[in-house]
């Protein structure tokens, strides 16, 4: 199976409400990647789109989104989960051998969809959605799962949503939200019990787009140097069922973890720097942790979604995190001597799917 390294990585500076149309932001995040790798559109030999239909607002949005994502007269594919499964996806392709080098690129304009709506589309129509399950109350119900399972309260997750958005305050690349204090996380109100409007990682719009290649590739130009390489890779997918086994067990999580650990010959987190993790709320930082052994110094130094939340791309954002880590381009947010580290993403209900990517830079 072929080596896969990252050569670059771009993004769209993330705000709230983005004044750029779709096609402006995948441009726009393709174009820093290629300059970042020194690579210029015409030596693609393949892109990997990662975006979501509904929540684009257009039905197959490929069809204009291909082409300023670096597409043009070239081989695309696409993935709709999220924007880790992209990568997954595009790691495949290379692995294959069929490929040599191409774009990942994922977007999402959060501000412009009912993100709501969407998923309460996604619920069963004839038993769940009529009680109203959307993303926001499987949130709650795994809340209520992860709060039993391990003991936390109302003053404990005040504290990790303040650690959370002290970690992202410093991050050039994210939103640098102010950092609330104790009393404004416990005094927010409730979305769905017990979940607090503070517990949520705030939605944002962004762009991001990474380039890979394989070793072959890289032998016909010499004088590029890799970021680093994809060491493993891992996906699973739970039941849709959110019984308390489902809610309480983390398989999928585990799973892809175990998958992309063992792939990458890492024994256990205590083997990686760090871990930038997707956590739509602090309840799954807690679950994470706890499901898999990450230490808090490991635990997203770029302040993960609590930096920015692009909701459908925030996998990638991460991925890109964790490859400046490990490349030492992190800026104020570097771990020193960084060299091995792992991104994550989630998607579903309640964290029905899970996606890890482990990356290694070069020996200091």
């Amino acid at each position: 199976m072929m080596n896969v390294h990252v050569l670059g990585v771009g993004q769209v500076e993330p705000t709230f409400q983005s004044g750029l149309r779709l096609e402006e932001m995948a441009y726009r995040a393709c174009s820093a990647a290629l300059k970042d790798a020194c690579v210029s559109r015409g030596e693609l030999d393949h892109v990997t789109l990662a975006a979501c239909d509904e929540l684009d607002g257009r039905p197959i949005s490929s069809m204009l989104m291909t082409a300023p994502s670096g597409g043009y007269l070239t081989d695309e594919i696409k993935v709709t989960d999220n924007s880790a499964m992209g990568l997954v996806l595009g790691h495949a392709r290379i692995a294959s051998g069929d490929f040599d080098i191409g774009l990942v690129v994922s977007w999402c304009k959060s501000s412009k969809t009912d993100i709501d709506a969407v998923m309460r589309m996604r619920a069963d129509p004839f038993y769940v959605r009529p009680m109203g399950m959307d993303g926001r109350v499987a949130d709650a119900l795994f809340a209520q799962s992860v709060a039993k399972r391990h003991g936390i309260d109302d003053e404990g997750l005040a504290r990790r949503v303040g650690v959370a958005y002290r970690r992202a305050s410093t991050n050039p690349r994210g939103m640098r939200h102010a950092v609330p204090t104790a009393a404004q996380v416990t005094s927010s109100g409730f979305e769905a019990t017990p979940l607090r409007g503070s517990h949520l990682a705030p939605a944002t719009d962004g762009a991001v787009a990474m380039v890979l290649a394989s070793d072959r590739y890289l032998r016909t130009r010499p004088e590029i140097r890799p970021l680093c390489r994809v060491a493993g890779v891992g996906w699973n997918s739970d039941s849709y069922r959110l019984d308390s086994e489902r809610l309480g067990a983390m398989r999928s999580a585990r799973r892809a973890w175990d998958q992309a650990l063992a792939a990458a010959g890492v024994a256990s987190a205590r083997d990686l720097d760090l871990v930038e993790l997707d956590t739509p709320t602090i309840f799954h930082e807690v679950a994470y942790q706890e499901a898999l052994g990450i230490a808090d110094s490991q635990v997203s130094p770029s302040g993960g979604s609590f930096a920015q939340n692009p909701v459908f791309c925030t996998g990638i954002v991460n991925a890109m995190e964790a490859v400046l880590q490990v490349s030492g381009r992190a800026g104020p947010n570097q771990r020193v001597g960084a060299r091995r580290a792992a991104a994550h993403g989630c998607h579903g209900y309640a964290q029905q799917g899970n996606v890890f990517v482990v990356f290694e830079g070069a020996s200091k």
